[in-house]
């Protein structure tokens, strides 16, 4: 019987939204679609973040990608500076946003900026999924793929085109 019960958790995880732990809420998910740069688009969208007090974790799959993006964030405002760091620095418990693959390094699991192919296996945990899209074919349709993911499991959608009026 341990067996049907650990089965029947494992069906209802995959076929529902997820709750997340700090807020009892589901995850809210946004594609941002026709971005002109994903990595100034996610610096954007960090910096939002932010400002409205929360800590974001811009989640990429490969270290390449990461420093990409460590460097967007350095060198995209001279006058304003955004509070980053990768996820295995010293400061990142500190830090509110991050770069990187390792949400536990996050003090709050308040918005995750996903840079990958794939949803990450861990979105659930956030407040909000932000999901960015260029007009290159092949990265429109990996993000068809995971629009079906999320649609398929039950989670609302919301969409936004960046090519009329941006982000």
């Amino acid at each position: 019987m341990g067996a049907w019960a650990s089965r029947e958790k494992v069906i209802a995880l995959t076929l529902f939204p997820i709750v997340t732990p700090i807020t009892g809420a589901v995850t809210r998910i946004t594609f941002y679609f026709n971005a002109p740069d994903k990595l100034d688009v996610a610096r954007k969208l960090a910096a939002k973040a932010f400002q409205g007090g929360r800590q974001a974790l811009v989640y990429t799959a490969d270290p390449a990608q990461a420093q990409a993006a460590d460097q967007v964030f350095w060198t995209a405002q001279q006058l304003s500076f955004l509070p980053h760091v990768r996820c295995d620095h010293p400061l990142a418990p500190d830090t509110p946003i991050l770069i990187g693959d390792d949400p536990d390094a996050l003090g709050r699991a308040d918005v995750l900026i996903n840079l990958a192919s794939e949803p990450p296996a861990f979105f659930g945990r956030f407040e909000r999924l932000l999901e960015i899209v260029t007009a290159d074919p092949a990265d429109r349709e990996r993000a068809r793929a995971r629009f079906r993911y999320f649609k398929e499991r039950g989670y609302a959608l919301d969409t936004h085109d960046l090519g009329a009026g941006g982000a």
